[in-house]
């Protein structure tokens, strides 16, 4: 069995769906804490069980007869829990089954010494996975492209980016990321450890995007460089939570530290085609 976490979340979704395209429906499995938001799945013939992180004997049942698990990263620290426990739960249950193959959605700047405080779990993950005796690799995936418009939505409507000082992305998409990942964990090619980074062919940072937005929503879109503490304080003001605040600021930290910047062509040697570039998501998704 193929086994899919997260997968009635956005990357996880879509990277079901994509494995459909190589292999049969009986051979996939699907891990998410609520069954009824896949029935969908269920429905195509998929194995849906309930799964999770905080509960060993869940995912005992969920993956049952796993051969390759896509570990799809816990995103608890964003309401206060600790993902790394999960994780360290989840690599206990895939050691117990023998699964011969974990794949888990890292990031493009995993270090324990980054400024962004995901990328230091990454690091953390990756070493979990190197000390457990299992085969594993690695996905460091490029920043998301969603994410650039998430973060920016009111600065897109207001017509000014204001926020800190920050450098090159990498973004890459939800769609090329999961088709990748459908590909690696289907067994069409075998990395192991970390991978490359993940990303398209460029690299564009808030002024870039600023552009491109002015392009697109035919209006004027500014970048404005604010301090940090100018910007923690207008958050602050808006009701964001301290660690939502926290992991903002380490962003702009890491990518002027370079961080998300670097570009790789593994992501289109793996495809087989150019991933989507950020021009035409932007223009597709500007409305």
């Amino acid at each position: 069995m193929l086994i899919v976490t997260g997968a009635s979340g956005r990357l996880g979704y879509k990277v079901v769906e994509n494995l459909l395209h190589h292999v049969p429906a009986d051979r996939i499995g699907v891990s998410v804490r609520d069954p009824a938001k896949v029935a969908d799945f269920a429905a195509r013939g998929i194995r849906v069980r309930q799964g999770d992180y905080d509960d060993a004997r869940s995912l005992r049942h969920a993956w049952e007869g796993a051969g390759r698990l896509l570990l799809v990263s816990s995103n608890a620290a964003a309401t206060g829990g600790d993902p790394l426990a999960q994780h360290a739960t989840a690599i206990s249950v895939a050691r117990e089954l023998g699964v011969d193959r974990v794949f888990y959605t890292s990031q493009i700047s995993s270090s324990a010494a980054s400024h962004f405080p995901p990328a230091r779990d990454h690091a953390a993950t990756e070493r979990m996975l190197a000390d457990s005796g299992l085969a594993w690799t690695a996905l460091r995936h490029g920043f998301y492209a969603q994410s650039a418009r998430q973060m920016h939505a009111r600065g897109f409507e207001a017509g000014t980016l204001a926020a800190p000082q920050d450098g090159k992305v990498a973004w890459t998409t939800h769609d090329d990321l999961a088709a990748l990942d459908a590909a690696l964990l289907a067994g069409n090619e075998v990395i192991d450890g970390p991978t490359p980074p993940l990303t398209g062919d460029e690299a564009l940072d808030l002024e870039d995007l600023a552009r491109l937005m002015s392009d697109f929503a035919g209006k004027e879109i500014s970048r404005v460089v604010i301090s940090e503490k100018d910007f923690e304080t207008g958050a602050r003001r808006a009701g964001v939570h301290d660690v939502l605040i926290a992991l903002l600021l380490g962003y702009y930290r890491a990518a002027r530290a370079g961080e998300f910047a670097g570009v790789d062509p593994t992501l289109a040697r793996v495809l087989g085609r150019a991933p989507e570039r950020m021009p035409d998501f932007l223009a597709a998704n500007s409305g």
